[in-house]
């Protein structure tokens, strides 16, 4: 690898710029939207590419959306974008990851010159297909699942191409909120423009195009410092999904883990086929949920671009679960699968240093989605639901938090309220539910609400049959638990609601670490 072209300082510094402009354009995204799942949750992220659709820095935001964005990037380069035009797609195969992830891609110009592309990914709350909230629980072909935007130009020259926006916004319920997110999306990725300018300004075009190529150089090099120091060898794994919503069968998943060097390979030979129901993953969210388990084996300060990931291969069978081809149903895949993948190579990763890792998290982002039926259609509530994290070596697991591939916060009740005609009637820990260890797991978090007018319920969830796994001795979690009125629900599936009807999802706690002492 070449010698940096660049001081030790200068690197720091516009490492620091350049993250600096993608936590900017986040910040932009949450203020200036519309929906509660982008301005409280925080359902968003948002990276900044160089002009070869490499990453160059990202915003601390959700894991699952951002090592997927690169299939993106590429997807829009092949269209030939000029200054001025934005981009918008969510076709999981076309650079998405599902449906209601519409992800829109900028040129980043200096005069005439492309040098790089502003990209945020945004999580719209629907998207139209079978059931309000676009995340249906039991869609057997993406067809079902909403409306499918390949990558089209959504501006031209800075103006809305409007027969397009007219096309997304006739396909949604939610047209108001749908246009105002987008537009929020569009200011996000105009403040990196304006501020890659503004370092230009300051430091001079070719250096900052520098600063590019090195910290990504920088990158790759720590990655690869952190991989050698672990043995070489290989170790696999095996985890299963309860169900993908057209049956409860589980479903395996393994994965091999091997080192050589300063390379790793991760292969998903022996994992299921493609099933019928909506758990499958098209090849990009597989990659988010592999790079995700690299990185929480990186030091802390080590930055998150394309260098991270360049020493990692991964292999996944054309056609498997982890490997969907069109038109398999991919809505859950995203949410669901993409954490039992994590949870898979993070167990396999656990043979080479058990002391490094933790026990399994909650495993699932419990999605709960209702929306309006009949006269009252014109709304639609979305929520992943926090749980326990695994304890480790260092101590307990933190308890009611996004474990995994989400990293999303939870809908204040009083914004929930205000916004919907629902109420949260219990919201609070389920002490107890973290497994036990020399280090508790973290407990889950019970959530209830009543709906006040008729809606339909879908629920894409996990972990209600097996627990998280505790390590080096320690107990399991307590599997979650689903229920309408009080009775039990399936891990996935949906129901049409009358007012007064009260939806409890109860989540999974962490596994715990060690053996207890007790």
């Amino acid at each position: 690898m070449a010698d940096p072209k660049l001081d030790p300082v200068t690197l720091s510094v516009l490492a620091s710029a350049l993250s600096g402009v993608a936590e900017e354009m986040g910040a932009v995204l949450i203020r200036g939207s519309y929906s509660s799942n982008i301005k409280e949750r925080r359902d968003c992220s948002a990276a900044l590419f160089d002009a070869q659709g490499r990453m160059v820095a990202q915003a601390e935001h959700i894991p699952v959306h951002l090592g997927a964005m690169p299939e993106a990037v590429a997807a829009i380069m092949e269209k030939n974008p000029e200054p001025g035009d934005v981009f918008a797609l969510n076709d999981p195969y076309s650079g998405g990851t599902h449906l209601p992830d519409i992800t829109l891609v900028s040129p980043v110009a200096l005069g005439d010159e492309i040098v790089g592309y502003a990209v945020t990914r945004a999580h719209h709350s629907d998207v139209g297909g079978m059931s309000p909230g676009s995340m249906p629980s039991r869609s057997k072909e993406i067809f079902q699942e909403g409306l499918i935007i390949p990558p089209v130009r959504l501006m031209r020259g800075g103006e809305y191409v409007e027969e397009i926006l007219a096309l997304i916004l006739a396909n949604v319920r939610t047209p108001d909120l749908r246009r105002g997110d987008l537009r929020a999306q569009i200011a996000a990725n105009r403040i990196a423009e304006t501020r890659l300018a503004e370092i230009v300004e300051r430091r001079g075009r070719d250096t900052v195009l520098t600063a590019f190529d090195e910290v990504i150089a920088y990158t790759e090099r720590r990655t690869r410092e952190a991989i050698r120091a672990i043995p070489d060898g290989h170790h696999s794994a095996e985890d299963v999904l309860e169900g993908d919503g057209a049956t409860d069968d589980d479903i395996p998943i393994k994965a091999t883990v091997e080192i050589q060097g300063d390379a790793m390979t991760i292969n998903f030979s022996g994992t299921s086929d493609a099933v019928a129901g909506n758990v499958n993953c098209p090849l990009a969210v597989t990659r988010s949920a592999c790079y995700f388990a690299l990185r929480v084996l990186l030091p802390g300060d080590v930055p998150a671009n394309a260098g991270t990931y360049a020493p990692l291969t991964i292999h996944a069978p054309e056609g498997s679960l982890v490997n969907a081809s069109s038109p398999s149903a991919v809505v859950a895949g995203n949410v669901e699968t993409s954490n039992r993948i994590a949870d898979v190579a993070l167990a396999a990763l656990s043979g080479f240093a058990p002391e490094r890792l933790p026990a399994q998290g909650q495993g699932t982002m419990n999605n709960l989605i209702i929306g309006g039926r009949g006269k009252s259609s014109g709304w639609t509530y979305y929520e992943t639901i926090g749980g326990g994290q695994g304890a480790s070596a260092m101590g307990p697991g933190p308890s009611g938090v996004h474990v995994g591939m989400s990293n999303t916060l939870n809908t204040p009740v009083e914004s929930f309220e205000l916004e919907y005609p629902m109420r949260v009637e219990r919201y609070e820990l389920v002490y107890g539910s973290g497994g036990e260890g020399e280090h508790r797991g973290g407990d889950g978090i019970a959530r209830s609400v009543r709906v006040l007018e008729p809606a339909t319920l879908s629920l894409l969830t996990d972990r209600r049959r097996h627990g998280p796994k505790g390590a080096q001795g320690g107990e399991p979690g307590q599997p979650g638990e689903n229920l309408l009125n009080g009775e039990e629900l399936p891990p996935k599936t949906s129901r049409e609601l009358e007012a007064g009807d009260v939806i409890t999802v109860q989540t999974p706690g962490g596994g715990g670490y060690g053996r207890s002492r007790q």
